[in-house]
């Protein structure tokens, strides 16, 4: 069923085009995703099709009784209520209902009513209708329901009674979407819901809207999101807009195989036009062939000409380099606690970090993942434990908050004053890979959007040519294709990586490793955040089982999988899928073994030395590594050994 369609929609702003001729169809039950660069107009549609603004050309057409929820991405609630009160209030229908129901049900005990059994009937059908709708409408469940909600938004119980008025932006931004999503609309319009969000409540938030039961059409940056949540997406490009039946992934293929069959038919009718041409050239002079060749040329003029199609926009194009290598080791750090004067938020820490390596940090709001690389990047003292530095070390470090801009120079004198010795026309060049260009150079930092600001941060960056990149929320700003530009930059990157993203689309292409923090300090995980994932459920899953039950569990299994390996085609999928993930899992520990045997073979080496088996304090210097180095050894070829056992339990 047809919920609602844009026709011919446009939006002029003068002379110049927005986007025109716009068709979108709206199915009951559908899952859009609304993508497209910034500016391209995706927010002003939205607004066009929630009824908020009015079109320049077309119309759309809704479905009468259609009951549209729109929320922009700086909505908030101002209200002087309590959270609870707030919500209840999207509830007043039914708590109206209810009261009926209730005096509904005080009217049958009057003794009147009773002794006159024509008006008890009638009293008794209206109570029974009541109770009826109540039932309809969850009248019994909203409480539970608004309850779910809010501890899906992080509101928890003890929070219900705060006036609203107390809460911080970010918060009132939450208490938007929990309201909107409660009001249970046909149509839910959403306009960057990710925003302000961490990867615990995205992932909340995502299962919900899953299980929504109305329509949902969504723009958003954060392509996880999209993968999961759509089952459609639109695509605003060049003022037109493009359809595809899949999710964001499904799209980035069909968009590009589009764009080559499109080539191809293009090329092909070029080749036609070019032979026409040729022959209407040879012959429109001969006698013999004048009207062959005169019937070529009304075939030509005939021709509904293909334009040649238009790949992506202008996109920034950068690459990080490495001036000089690094050691093996980049830095260690054993015991660690992190925070603040009088506030620890989370200890103890390990890290390894080595050369090359590519290590996500995540972590619920506020554990102190930003505070763990400004204190790595020598901003923040530790609390207490140790960092060990390697050598050769050169440390660029991006803040998410972007400090390192001077508000009230130009895009252009920003890099030209760091780089004093290159020209005017390299600096412009480099600043255009970062799309700044012609008067863009002369703005000043002050005026820029939030995503200029990141993209000329990120130009700073590369023109250092570190070999470690301390990365805070690096794609916070950027838009998808932005996003996609630095994570190729950063997969080419020959330096090493520590970062700290919630956008678990860009973590899951960059990490190789997941450090997980928490009160109770941090967690390595080696493999990318879809393997993290996959850990942290099993972990959760063990954690609900007794040894008792697990032992049964186990045999069970066993059983059961020993009846149907033969036959089970799913069986035989899931075990090559495990084979594949121990086997890169047991590559890595290898990698990591080997690197730790070169530097248990050089401090040996260095142990012989007459320089140092004469020095009582380097002798125990060195020998404190070598313990350290051999338990950690020790540590990954158990890891090896249980992971080699376990394939080949699969085999």
């Amino acid at each position: 069923m047809i919920l609602l369609q844009g026709q011919n929609l446009a939006r002029h702003f003068g002379s110049a085009i927005l986007f025109e001729n716009i068709q979108i169809t709206i199915q009951d039950q559908e899952r859009i995703a609304l993508v497209g660069r910034n500016g391209a107009g995706k927010s002003t549609l939205l607004k066009i099709l929630a009824g908020i603004e009015p079109t320049d050309d077309g119309k759309v057409v809704k479905r009468k009784d259609i009951q549209i929820g729109y929320l922009d991405q700086y909505s908030t609630v101002d209200s002087d209520q309590t959270i609870w009160e707030e919500m209840l209030s999207v509830f007043e229908p039914i708590i109206k209902l209810t009261k009926e129901a209730e005096q509904a049900a005080i009217a049958l005990t009057n003794e009147e009513l009773i002794n006159d059994p024509p008006a008890f009937e009638l009293a008794l059908k209206k109570y029974d209708s009541l109770q009826q709708e109540m039932q309809d409408k969850n009248a019994y469940g909203y409480e539970s329901e608004i309850r779910s909600v809010l501890h899906g938004f992080r509101f928890y119980e003890e929070d219900h009674e705060r006036p609203i008025s107390q809460l911080s932006g970010g918060q009132k931004t939450r208490l938007a979407l929990a309201k909107v999503l409660l009001e249970k609309n046909d149509l839910l319009i959403l306009d960057e819901p990710t925003n302000h969000l961490d990867i615990e409540t995205l992932s909340w938030l995502e299962n919900y809207l899953l299980s929504y039961r109305g329509t949902l059409l969504i723009v958003s940056h954060d392509r996880y999101f999209l993968d999961k949540v759509a089952s459609s997406v639109y695509e605003i490009s060049r003022h037109r807009i493009h359809h595809y039946k899949g999710n964001y992934s499904f799209y980035l293929q069909e968009k590009a195989a589009r764009l080559e069959q499109e080539m191809k038919q293009f090329d092909k009718q070029q080749e036609e036009i070019a032979k026409l041409e040729d022959y209407i050239a040879r012959n429109i002079v001969r006698a013999s062939t004048t009207k062959m060749a005169q019937s070529r040329r009304k075939r030509l003029e005939k021709m509904s000409r293909l334009e040649k199609p238009k790949g992506d926009e202008r996109s920034a194009r950068f690459s990080f380099e490495v001036e000089k290598e690094s050691g093996n080791v980049v830095l260690i750090v054993e015991d660690g606690a992190i925070g603040y004067e009088g506030e620890i938020l989370s200890s103890p820490i390990q890290l390894d970090l080595r050369k090359q390596q590519a290590i996500g940090i995540v972590g619920p709001n506020g554990i102190g993942k930003s505070t763990l690389l400004k204190t790595l990047n020598k901003e923040l003292p530790m609390i207490h434990g140790k960092i060990h530095y390697g050598s050769n070390l050169d440390i660029g470090y991006y803040d998410q908050e972007m400090k390192n801009l001077t508000t009230n120079k130009t895009v252009l004198a920003e890099i030209w004053d760091l780089h004093p010795t290159m020209n005017e026309t390299d600096i412009r060049s480099i600043l255009g890979s970062f799309l700044f260009t012609g008067e863009d150079v002369e703005k000043t930092i002050h005026s820029l959007s939030g995503g200029e600001r990141a993209r000329l941060s990120l130009c700073k960056l590369a023109l250092e040519k570190n070999n470690v990149l301390m990365l805070d929320e690096p794609t916070n700003h950027l838009d998808i294709d932005s996003k996609e530009v630095l994570e190729n930059a950063l997969i080419e990157y020959d330096g090493t990586l520590l970062f700290v993203s919630h956008d678990r689309y860009f973590i899951n292409r960059i990490a190789t490793s997941i450090l997980e923090l928490s009160e109770n300090g941090s967690q390595l995980y080696l493999g990318d955040y879809d393997y993290y994932l996959e850990k942290k459920e099993e972990e959760e899953q063990l954690a609900l089982l007794t040894a008792e039950e697990q032992i049964e569990k186990d045999q069970d299994s066993s059983e059961t999988n020993a009846a149907k390996s033969k036959n089970d085609y799913q069986a035989n999928k899931e075990r090559a899928k495990n084979e594949r993930k121990l086997m890169r899992m047991i590559e890595s520990i290898e990698e990591e073994l080997e690197i730790i045997e070169a530097d248990i073979e050089n401090i040996e080496k260095k142990l012989t030395l007459p320089e140092v088996f004469g020095d009582h304090e380097k002798v125990q210097e060195f020998h404190d590594q070598l313990v350290h180095l051999q338990d950690k050894q020790n540590t990954f070829l158990n890891q090896w050994e249980e992971m080699n056992l376990e394939l080949e339990d699969l085999e």
